[in-house]
């Protein structure tokens, strides 16, 4: 006779804590880590960079695609994405939960399990936060970053003639949640859809657990970016987000972005798709997009992929020269449309 699986309304606050506290990293810049009413991190720099981010069951994952493990990356991921975005080390992070009674109590540990994943490597604590009760699950996460003795890299210094390049990948996490959503035939779990065509394994996990490229951020500051932002909503919608905060115009170069199409063709025929609009609309691969000067040599693992031009009229987003014309826009979280876990 099986044991019934035990569930958070199971247990107390404090007896679920102390399950899943010994599962977090401390990190290197971790003076005081959780048990106390806050913890405290060293900031070497004297200034610190913040920046917070909520997921939402239904809404950004859900249970039925995504194991604990694979939460606690994404959650992870994508605030360490922003610290890398500025130019900064991700050093320290604190995680709010709330959790309906019937979650698994070794879902939460493999969520705990997930962060650990993502921060270890990096030498990131995870040094607190809180728990509640709630009607859905939601992972809520503060990350902070040091800067290392340099200015931050904002989205506001992008300059005419700037050459504009990226880092990661595009398109990857929009096609592995088409394949989970699995087109007329209905939704996929994960080993169906990472079967459902070759090559397919890549993309199903470069959503379920993106993996950008963090060490990137500060080496692009270091080589004298003049703006950076990584692209959490689609090239298209981050890109002029880039282009208006610096009163710019970015026309992207169609053949180099004809790499990233390469790669996702196949999948995208298989989905009824075109790889094209998953590579400027797909969202959640948390690439770096960059602008350097023309004299600067673009540091390993960028590749340039356009050009700032001052603007005719407003500010704009260009492909080859001309308006872009795509299916989507990008991710949007209040009108419900564009790339997202859960949403269809």
């Amino acid at each position: 006779m099986s044991v019934p699986a035990q569930r958070v309304s199971d247990l107390s606050e404090e007896e679920l804590l102390a399950r899943i506290v010994p599962r977090l990293p401390r990190g290197a810049d971790t003076l005081l880590g959780p048990g106390d009413d806050a913890a405290v991190v060293a900031a070497p720099d004297g200034r610190f960079v913040v920046t917070t981010d909520v997921l939402v069951e239904g809404r950004h994952f859900r249970r039925a695609w995504s194991t604990g493990a694979d939460v606690g990356w994404r959650a992870a991921t994508q605030n360490l994405a922003d610290i890398a975005a500025m130019g900064a080390r991700p050093t320290s992070m604190v995680v709010a939960l709330v959790l309906p009674d019937g979650v698994a109590v070794d879902w939460v540990l493999d969520l705990a399990d997930g962060l650990a994943q993502a921060c270890g490597p990096h030498g990131v604590g995870v040094v607190g936060g809180d728990l509640s009760g709630g009607d859905d699950v939601i992972v809520s996460i503060t990350a902070h970053g040091d800067l290392g003795g340099l200015d931050p890299v904002l989205r506001s210094g992008a300059r005419d003639g700037h050459v504009l390049a990226h880092s990661g990948v595009l398109g990857h996490s929009a096609a592995g949640l088409a394949l989970l959503r699995g087109g007329a035939t209905g939704p996929r779990d994960p080993a169906e859809a990472a079967h459902a065509v070759d090559g397919a394994e890549r993309f199903v996990r470069a959503f379920l657990r993106p993996d950008p490229p963090l060490l990137d951020g500060p080496t692009a500051a270091a080589a004298g970016a003049s703006a950076m932002m990584d692209i959490s909503d689609g090239l298209l919608k981050d890109a002029d987000r880039l282009a208006r905060a610096s009163g710019v115009s970015l026309d992207l170069d169609g053949r180099s972005l004809g790499i990233d199409v390469d790669t996702l063709d196949a999948v995208a025929q298989s989905c009824g798709s075109e790889a094209i609009d998953w590579v400027l609309t797909g969202g959640e691969d948390h690439g770096l997009l960059a602008t350097f000067p023309p004299e600067r040599t673009l540091p390993a693992g960028f590749r340039r992929i356009g050009t700032v031009l001052m603007p005719d009229g407003a500010a704009s987003v260009l492909l080859d020269g001309s308006p872009p014309s795509v299916v989507g826009s990008g991710w949007d979280h209040f009108r419900g449309r564009g790339h997202a876990g859960g949403n269809e």
